[in-house]
Formats: structure tokens, C-alpha cells, sequence
């Protein structure tokens, strides 16, 4: 037989024996769904509650409604839409992301062509040597110095007997699947940041406007107590009241333009821009953001196929599974095969020559006998890390059901606060102009102009607090029920089709 059909029929029989081979360790299985029939331990209403204005609308919740891959479009803000665009595309944190997920797919192919391709590597070596007459048997021969010259290609195999390198690989796929998922949490929690900061920055506009405009009403209460002051229809005190109540709600506004700044800034690193760029971004106002009226609720077993975080948990679970395999596997022997085919001469030019050809097929066994316990720790040390990520992926199962509970519950206490702000609202304005009309006809004292005066500051400002809040719990159910991704990649599947 010749030294090349020797090698092929040892690959030959490595890749039989390979296929053969059992696969040690436990096979994988998808945790089950959660035996829970609704997100909340009580009933959640059929519709919240409506007021006037700005996020006054009612919400009702679609029980399987499908969320769409742009849910942010059901704002209805096209400056919005732009600018997830170019935070998604603009995000060093996505394309941070993106770079682990290449990274975590060359890794795999690198580790298919070691452990699945036997490796072939070609050499060449010049050595002088001198040697003694004694290795011979003859220890008075002499023997002058000569060169060795030497070119050989060289091939190994390590046959998978017992799939240790098969659970690998299959360790490594799922570690891709895990970063594929963190990918798309990546994504979800950009989209889902843009939109909270601009719901932010459109409440602070609301609350500095609405100062604004109470500043403007107190300068004429000024105006009008100095004159009855001089007059001699208020006392001074009144005066020195109405400077004070005028002073402390101007120094409101620096800490609200701070604050305005502040979420500027933080939209513009959003969008992968530095802030000296802000001012080149949309201006957003609550005014300008609608209410989506209808929102989807996917039935809880739903859950777990649609959170990234979950099923980049179970991905890193599933990894975890494999390598109780791959430490199995090195309780069992080793095969590697190996073989060689070159040529052997002490002149260079005699390299190619006929008679120089050496070669050599072998084939290599270890068995682990005694490593001081070290095999059957590191099966144990592999099967508490599977341990470790299956209570890992539990404790996230548990957080994104709170997290769904949570913002189911605030939409609809959202929007109770936001009636009941808009009807203290109401009265508070219509007191402060009934106390206004009063105290210029003399009717109420300055006391009464002084109390209704603050207590419209103050539910005007939580008034629109209220309303953004509505927008950033609406926001925030999108993201806490996975944020639609999975249609997204279904439309470019379509797409590639």
C-alpha cells in the first residue's frame, strides 16, 4: 500500500469512527413556559380612565396583538422616528454590540477548523549535525559532520469519539444565539431610551412654559398691589408678599433649564453625536406626541419567546448544557491520528529526487488514569455553572413578568392621576381667577390671591407631569413585552426572498 492511500484510508476510517462516536453529557431541552394565565394578580380594566388635553385619551389593552417592529411609530412623531433612526445607526453601544457578535462567529469557525478538519501543515528544516560512533555500536567510528536537509507535509486528526468537540461547537452556536439576542436588547433599549428622554424633554418645555406664563400673571399681581399700595388700599407687607411669591417662582426656572440641558444633551449621545451638536436635533413637545389608543398584550407563555434578555438567558443556559459535555468527555480516551509524507536527503537539490521519500501513519491513545481529581471536579464545577445560569435564567423570567406587572398597572393608575390632575387643575385656575377679580374689587383679601396663586403653580406643574408620564408608561409596555423585534427580522426574511 502506498503512503498516500495509507493516509486517505486513516482519514478515511477517523471520519467513520467520528461519526459513530456517542455524544456524552445531557442533551438540551427549552424550559418550559410559565403556567401563568395573566401578568396581574387582579383584573385590569377594560379601558382606563379619560381627560381633557394632552394625553387624555383612553387606552385599551389588545390581548394578542402582535407589537410592530417600529412601535415607536404609534407616536406619531416623525422628528421621533428620525431620530431612533440615527441613534440606532449612530449608538456606539449597538455597534459594540455588533463587533461582540462577529467576534463570537469567527470564534466558532475558528474552533470548526480545529477540532472538525484534521490539520495539515507543511514544513521544511535544514540541520547540521555531527554524530558519535557510539549510537552505532561502534565507539571508535568516526563520523564527519553532514547536513540534513528535510520538506514533509504533516497531518493530525483527534477523532470526537465521545463529542466533546460536538458539544463545543454546539457550546459556542449557542453563545452566538445569546449575543444575537443581546444585540437586539441593545437595540430595544436605545429605541426605548430616545423615547423616554423625549418624552423628558417635551414635559420640561410644558413645565417651563407653564412657569412662564405664571411669572407673567404675578408681575401684573405686582403691578396691581404696588398701586393699591400707594393708593392706600394694601399694606406694604402685601407688597413685600408678592415680590417674595414672584422671586421663588422665577427660581424655578434655572434648575427646569438645567434639567432641559441636561436631556438635550443626553438625546445627542443617544443619537451617537456629541453635545455641541443638540441644537441640530428636533424640538419635542408633549403637543406634538399622540397617545397610541389601543396597545398589544401578548398572552404571558408568549413572554419568554420575546424578551431579548430571556432568550439571551436561555442561549448562555444552553451553553452552559454543553459544556457539562465537553467535561464529561475528557473522563474518556483520546484518539489522535497522524501522519507524515516527505523527503530526506543531505543535498538540497536531492530533495525531489527519487529513494529520499519518508513517511510515517500513526496513531496516538490517552486516557486519563489519575489527574489528582481534577477531571471530576471540573464535570461538578460544569454542572454548577449550569446550575447557576438555569437559576440566573429563572431570576429573569421572574423580572420581566414584575417588570409587564408593573407598567400594566401604572398605565392605569397613569391615567386616574392624570383625571384627577386635570380636574384640579380646572378648579385651581377657575379659584385663582375668581380670587383675582375678588381682590381687584376689593372683594379678597391678599392672603386668598397668595394661596390660590400657589396652588395653580403647583397642579399646573403636575399636570404635566401626569401627561408625560402616560407617554413614558406607554413606551415603556412596548419594552417590557420585547419591543417587537421578531417581526423586524421577519420583514427582512420576506425581504431576502
Amino acid at each position: 500500500m502506498s503512503p498516500s492511500c495509507s493516509l486517505k484510508t486513516a482519514l478515511a476510517l477517523a471520519a467513520c469512527l467520528a461519526a459513530a462516536g456517542c455524544v456524552v453529557g445531557p442533551n438540551y431541552r427549552t424550559p418550559g413556559q410559565p403556567e401563568v394565565a395573566s401578568y396581574t394578580s387582579g383584573s385590569l380594566p377594560a379601558e382606563t380612565a379619560s381627560a381633557p388635553g394632552t394625553a387624555g385619551a383612553p387606552q385599551r389593552l389588545v390581548p394578542g396583538r402582535d407589537i410592530p417592529a417600529e412601535w415607536w411609530t404609534l407616536f406619531r412623531s416623525p422628528e421621533l422616528d428620525r431620530l431612533i433612526r440615527q441613534a440606532l445607526a449612530g449608538n456606539p453601544n449597538i455597534a459594540a454590540a455588533q463587533a461582540t457578535l462577529r467576534q463570537a462567529q469567527e470564534l466558532l469557525q475558528a474552533t470548526i477548523g480545529a477540532v472538525v478538519y484534521p490539520k495539515v501543515d507543511a514544513g521544511a528544516s535544514v540541520v547540521r549535525e555531527k554524530i558519535s560512533g557510539a549510537s552505532l555500536g561502534q565507539p571508535n567510528l568516526v563520523i564527519s559532520p553532514f547536513t540534513l536537509y528535510n520538506a514533509s507535509v504533516n497531518v493530525s486528526y483527534s477523532l470526537d469519539l465521545f463529542g466533546g468537540a460536538r458539544r463545543e461547537l454546539e457550546s459556542l452556536e449557542s453563545q452566538i444565539d445569546a449575543q444575537k439576542f443581546l444585540l437586539e436588547g441593545a437595540r430595544l433599549t436605545i429605541a426605548s431610551n430616545v423615547v423616554t428622554t423625549a418624552v423628558q424633554e417635551a414635559s420640561l418645555r410644558a413645565q417651563l412654559d407653564a412657569l412662564r406664563e405664571i411669572v407673567a400673571a404675578q408681575e401684573k399681581e405686582l403691578d396691581l398691589v404696588q398701586l393699591q399700595y400707594r393708593l392706600g388700599g394694601a399694606a406694604r407687607i402685601d407688597v413685600l408678599f408678592q415680590r417674595t411669591q414672584l422671586a421663588q417662582t422665577r427660581a424655578l426656572l434655572p434648575p427646569l433649564a438645567k434639567e432641559l440641558s441636561r436631556t438635550r444633551h443626553a438625546l445627542t449621545v443617544l443619537a451617537g453625536r456629541f453635545p455641541v451638536e443638540a441644537g441640530q436635533l428636533p424640538e419635542f413637545t408633549l403637543t406634538g406626541l399622540t397617545l397610541p389608543g389601543e396597545l398589544p398584550l401578548g398572552i404571558p407563555s408568549s413572554l419568554v419567546r420575546q424578551r431579548p434578555d430571556i432568550r439571551a438567558s436561555e442561549a448562555l443556559l444552553h451553553a452552559a448544557s454543553a459544556q457539562i459535555g465537553v467535561a464529561e468527555s475528557n473522563r474518556y480516551p483520546h484518539i489522535t491520528l497522524t501522519g507524515s509524507f516527505g523527503s530526506l536527503t543531505t543535498t538540497a537539490g536531492d530533495l525531489l529526487s527519487g529513494g529520499t521519500g519518508v513517511w510515517n501513519i500513526g496513531a496516538g491513545l490517552l486516557q486519563p488514569l489519575f489527574h489528582g481529581g481534577e477531571v471530576s471536579a471540573k464535570q461538578r464545577a460544569a454542572v454548577a455553572a449550569y446550575d447557576q445560569a438555569e437559576a440566573q435564567y429563572r431570576a429573569v423570567v421572574l423580572q420581566a413578568f414584575g417588570e409587564v406587572a408593573d407598567v400594566l398597572r401604572a398605565l392605569e393608575a397613569d391615567a386616574n392621576i392624570l383625571q384627577a390632575q386635570a380636574d384640579a387643575e380646572s378648579a385651581a385656575h377657575d379659584t385663582l381667577e375668581l380670587t383675582r377679580k375678588q381682590f381687584q374689587l376689593g372683594g379678597a383679601n391678599y392672603l386668598a390671591l397668595l394661596i390660590a396663586d400657589r396652588q395653580y403653580l403647583q397642579t399646573r406643574i403636575n399636570l404635566v407631569q401626569a401627561q408625560a408620564a402616560r407617554f413614558a408608561d406607554t413606551a415603556a409596555l412596548f419594552q417590557a413585552l420585547g419591543g417587537g423585534w421578531w417581526n423586524r427580522q421577519t420583514a427582512a426574511g420576506s425581504e431576502t426572498k
